[in-house]
């Protein structure tokens, strides 16, 4: 019946049809097409305690919806009731509708290593409540929060006065916007940097908001980044951000990317899935407390610790070479601030000489430690690089270079620092000519009593383990695709990606290794496929069994900068006895699911646009014609891109003249999102159009929707209230719209300026409502439809005795439906992007009853009398006044 109604053609409904199917791929792309959730829960054990920490009552009065406490378990929480405390403050900032409690699992983790060393160092976890404030959503309480963060620092250090070693700085794990607060701190004007020791940010959108729904957000994030910017080499904060890659579907993971500033050298953004011995992409939740990545940052604080002060460190240096060691690259030791690097190779062993390019060795229950040593003098002659791997998985050293002719050595240059730490393997990969003055490569074997590993290397040449594969084109839609082949022999190949560099880029890689060796039947064999993306720490591991058929999504968190040459590979950990064969092709959804991730946040602005459209239509019908069409009939005639592109891309153009953006910024106008993009180099091929045709889509089968429950709310009011007659328009305003219409002016600055757009919006569909159910009474009532049809020419546009109404005809009714109809789907769209401030003022009720802050007030003085009228005006007035159309 609606798709009737709706007069559109079948090829029309096949169009809309087919790009909801195409925005419901993207959209399922984004929520399910990530890597499984691989975390693994992180567990209390003992009762978990959150002791309150009492705030001055000053403070406390100026911000009553806000706490401090303090994390314990057990006898650590019975022991802490008194104060002074003697550890090492952490403050825990929860991000976006996040609570205080998500502390825990850090803090239980952290707890667990103090009792494993006896308590020789331990920290204490502070933890904000903001009353779940829903501040990704509305920016009014950004700042507050921010003030409020500075007091509590205050007070936690003031916990360990009298102390030998009390502290003079906290650690801060901020989550989602509690990091962006946390960054902020530093704006503030009496603020002391030295306050903040160490700032650890997780799933924090740090360069832009996800969703900018009122200038607060725009105005507070500008003031941050512009500061961070401006002041980079003053300011002497080591961060670091964790994003959560692709399954963090709320924050994308190009958002949470510190700036790069050549001056400012000591921030650190990394994607989980990169993060040695995590190497899972986490939720926008469980990334607080995904185990994985909650015992990397443990250990991280624990090696912070300047063992003088029993305080995490000042020395940049040294957190920086932390950081970069337990979050970029993990050489499978102990971390060491100044690492031995000449090692003593003494002791009883037993040393082997190896001749050949290509050894393995399989060890177990060995008595004795064994050197393995391999001449270099020959082998560089032939050969470039040297890559060894052990699936013994210690963190002694293991491969060492000696400088001696002979092949045993009483000393040797530790290289182990050169390895890199992988799930099932830990490998070293050397070139030869770096080390001119090594004449052997040693390679230790420890004694072990019960375990087996495997040790293996090869020599060779990087042009015979450096293959080149260029990416299919965008537009080929998977249907073409292009294969390399790796014969075996090798333990390490390095897929090199050609022309892979951008966001909008999407593929599915095929891996597929076939096995002849006797091995790879008789053991569990494993290769691991690592997507290297030099230019972010995004990196991702893929571990399969062999022989398998693996299948690898690669897309982009971050764009090559303009700057940057280098090119992205499938580094691929091998086995000997297998063949691989590697395939890429173009995967559409992947594509699809780009769009929706960088840009959905812009899609209701499209629909809001091409509503507007059908609006403008329906105006210019309704002054030609007499009559207007339907919301959809109309929308599918004059929702066209080309009356939206040119108008953009030109005034793009126009803010390139400094007159201009001087002109658009005394206007107060936004930055045009366009002008953005470009800067982010987020701008797709054809994007705008996309967007658009998605837009449009989104009316579209809005508008239906709502016409469907504009028909069932109108049968709903029929069963209550019987209407006996089409409505009536009023040439002259009553008494009852000007004081409904101060009513909720009065509402509007006393309360919340989203509230009363609610009471509008809701006063609007009322009248809407009644108008339907009028117009369908009089369809179904033959006595009223006949009286009306013989009276209509008589009294459709006949004054009353006292010239002050106008008895609508039936087609007068339903011209105005149609228009009211399409105002209300724009006002919809209204409501739902003022929610947040509503949801914002209803739970902060209890401690003030005006919302301030108000984004939307400003809007709601402007909308109210608006729609107040608009909503007691029908076509017939219209028509006989044109110039109200303006």
């Amino acid at each position: 019946m609606l798709l009737r109604s709706a007069g559109l053609g079948l090829g029309s409904l096949a169009f809309y049809a087919g790009m909801l199917l195409l925005a419901a791929l993207g959209v399922r792309d984004v929520l399910f097409g990530a890597e499984e959730n691989r975390c693994s829960m992180s567990y209390m054990f003992e009762l978990p305690e959150y002791q309150k920490i009492g705030l001055p009552k000053k403070l406390a009065r100026r911000y009553p919806a806000y706490e401090l406490y303090l994390y314990g378990e057990g006898v650590y929480a019975e022991e802490h009731k008194l104060f002074p405390l003697t550890g090492i403050p952490v403050l825990f900032l929860p991000g976006n509708a996040g609570s205080y409690k998500q502390v825990r699992s850090v803090g239980s983790i952290a707890l667990r290593k103090a009792e494993n060393i006896d308590y020789k160092y331990h920290f204490d976890f502070f933890s904000v409540n903001f009353n779940e404030e829903l501040v990704a959503l509305y920016g009014g309480s950004l700042q507050k929060q921010t003030k409020f963060v500075h007091e509590c620092i205050k007070i936690i250090l003031k916990l360990y006065k009298g102390q030998e070693f009390a502290p003079k700085s906290v650690a801060i794990i901020g989550h989602s916007m509690g990091g962006l607060v946390a960054r902020a701190l530093i704006t503030l004007k009496n603020f002391k940097q030295d306050l903040i020791n160490l700032l650890i940010t997780q799933a924090t959108p740090h360069v832009a908001p996800v969703m900018p729904l009122d200038h607060f957000i725009t105005d507070f994030y500008l003031t941050v980044n512009n500061y961070w910017i401006l002041n980079a080499g003053h300011i002497n904060l080591t961060t670091l951000s964790i994003a959560g890659g692709f399954r963090d579907y709320q924050v994308r993971s190009g958002l949470t990317f510190l700036p790069k500033l050549s001056h400012h050298t000591r921030a650190l953004s990394v994607v989980s899935s990169a993060v040695p011995k995590t190497w899972v992409s986490t939720d926008h939740l469980s990334i607080v407390w995904c185990k994985q990545l909650q015992l990397a940052t443990v250990r991280a604080f624990f090696d912070l610790i300047d063992a003088d002060t029993k305080q995490i460190t000042q020395n940049p240096k040294k957190k920086l070479s932390v950081l970069n060691h337990h979050f970029i690259r993990h050489p499978a030791k102990h971390f060491e601030e100044s690492p031995v690097i000449i090692s003593d190779l003494t002791g009883t062993s037993r040393w082997v000489p190896v001749e050949v390019s290509k050894w393995t060795y399989v060890a177990y229950n060995e008595s004795d430690k064994i050197y393995f040593t391999f001449p270099l003098a020959n082998h560089r002659k032939t050969y470039t690089h040297v890559y060894c791997q052990s699936t013994m998985l210690d963190t002694d050293s293991w491969v060492f270079g000696c400088a001696n002719s002979t092949s045993m050595c009483q000393q040797g240059v530790d290289l182990s620092w050169k390895t890199e730490l992988l799930p099932t393997i830990k490998s070293l990969t050397l070139r030869l000519q770096d080390y001119p003055s090594l004449s052997h490569l040693i390679v230790h074997v420890p004694s072990v009593h019960g375990s087996k590993f495997i040790v293996e290397c090869e020599f060779f040449k990087k042009e015979t383990r450096s293959v080149q594969l260029p990416v299919t084109h965008l537009f080929s839609f998977g249907l073409s695709s292009r294969k390399v082949t790796l014969n075996a022999s090798g333990l390490f190949y390095n897929v090199e990606l050609l022309n892979f560099r951008q966001i909008y880029q999407a593929f599915k890689i095929n891996v597929v290794s076939k096995c002849s060796g006797v091995k790879a039947f008789t053991e569990e064999v494993t290769s691991i496929y690592k997507l290297h993306i030099p230019w972010s720490y995004e990196d991702s591991l893929t571990i399969a069994q062999v022989p398998s058929n693996t299948e690898i999504p690669v897309k982009l968190h971050i764009a090559q900068p303009d700057s940057d040459n280098q090119v992205a590979s499938l580094r691929m950990y091998t086995s000997s006895d297998c063949d691989y064969e590697v395939t890429v092709k173009t995967s559409f959804p992947q594509i699809l699911g780009q769009v929706v991730r960088f840009h959905g946040g812009a899609l209701p602005a499209y629909v809001i646009s091409s509503t507007l459209l059908a609006y403008g239509g329906q105006l210019h019908s309704l002054l030609s014609t007499g009559h207007c069409l339907e919301y959809v009939t109309m929308l599918d005639k004059e929702a066209k891109p080309y009356k939206v592109d040119p108008f953009v891309i030109m005034i793009k153009f126009l803010l390139g003249y400094k007159w201009f953006k001087e002109l658009w910024d005394l206007f107060l106008l936004p930055e045009l999102d366009a002008i953005v993009l470009t800067s982010q180099s987020m701008c797709f091929p054809l994007i705008s159009l996309i967007l658009f045709l998605f837009g449009t889509c989104i009316a579209y089968w809005g508008g239906l929707l709502s016409s469907a429950s504009l028909r069932l709310l109108s049968s709903l009011w029929l069963v209550l209230k019987r209407t006996s007659e089409l409505p009536q328009d009023t040439k002259t305003a009553s008494l009852d719209l000007p004081c409904l219409t101060a009513v909720l002016v009065i509402v509007t600055w006393t309360t919340c300026g989203a509230l009363a757009i609610l009471l509008t919006y809701l006063y609007y569909v009322f009248k809407i409502v009644h108008l339907q159910a009028s117009l369908t009474a009089f369809k179904n009532d033959p006595t009223l439809n006949s009286k009306y049809s013989k009276n209509e020419k008589k009294t459709a546009h006949h004054k009353d005795s006292r010239g002050h109404r106008l008895c609508l005809s039936a087609s007068d009714t339903e011209d105005s439906l149609n228009m009211h109809s399409t105002v209300m789907n724009v006002f919809t769209w209204i409501v739902v992007l003022s929610t947040p401030s509503l949801v914002y003022w209803f739970k902060n009720l209890r401690y003030s009853f005006k919302l301030n802050p108000d984004p939307c007030r400003p809007l709601a003085v402007i909308l109210i009398p608006t729609m107040v009228i608009l909503g007691n005006t029908h076509t017939a007035s219209i028509k006989s006044r044109p110039w109200c159309t303006w």
